[in-house]
């Protein structure tokens, strides 16, 4: 049994994916503390000047301790119309525009009060137009108290996982001498990000999944071989 986890993240990179499609669970980690200036609330497009972000305005006082089940959207801001347009205007010549941009419009119509929500929706979204079929769960949920390294081991026990997919910076608070006595094997994401056709000039990695997804169809590229 093969699991991951992460974070909610708006319009995740290919990485993020990368994790979903080799594990048999991914955890959708709700339960951790909001990270300022992190990519749970934006993410970057590709413009004809380079990479450019877009970000849900959160409601940020107070935002220390708090869980990101507890994290507002900013709703007084029109975040949605100015995503929406930046999409518009810099994607509006790739080959998948057409046949992508009015699910796009549909997903964007709804009004969150928290963001996990949103990042949850969409996330569900994503997968089923990359027709990835791993199975979801939110920490939220799961009987499962604990902090960093402790969490993602209770989250291996919990599942009677044996191999645990890591991001890169998992290194720098996985203990991983608790998983070995646990049974539980470690791996470190080493994502080698894959090259599709992209518009404006040289090609430009770690843009959200939103370039892929309108630049191609060749879904196999996200998993590293």
């Amino acid at each position: 049994m093969i699991l991951s986890a992460h974070q909610p993240a708006y319009l995740p990179w290919l990485g993020y994916f990368d994790k979903i499609i080799r594990s048999d669970i991914f955890v959708y980690l709700d339960t951790v503390q909001f990270e300022k200036n992190s990519f749970t609330n934006r993410n970057r497009v590709k413009t004809p000047q380079g990479a450019a972000w877009l970000t849900v305005p959160v409601k940020i006082k107070g935002h220390i301790g708090k869980t990101l089940t507890e994290i507002e959207i900013d709703e007084s801001q029109d975040w949605r119309k100015k995503h929406l347009n930046t999409i518009f205007l810099n994607y509006k010549k790739c080959p998948k525009f057409e046949s992508c941009y009015e699910s796009l419009e549909k997903l964007y119509h709804y009004r969150y009060q928290l963001l996990t929500e949103l990042c949850w929706d969409q996330l569900l979204f994503w997968l089923k137009e990359l027709g990835i079929t791993t199975q979801i769960v939110r920490s939220s949920i799961l009987p499962v108290d604990a902090k960093k390294s402790d969490l993602i081991l209770e989250l291996c026990r919990y599942y009677n996982a044996d191999h645990y997919i890591s991001g890169i910076l998992g290194r720098d608070y996985l203990h991983e001498d608790d998983f070995a006595c646990n049974g539980i094997a470690v791996t470190f994401q080493e994502y080698q990000h894959p090259v599709y056709p992209q518009m404006w000039g040289d090609f430009l990695p770690y843009m959200s999944i939103m370039d892929f997804w309108m630049n191609t169809s060749e879904y196999s590229l996200i998993t590293e071989s």
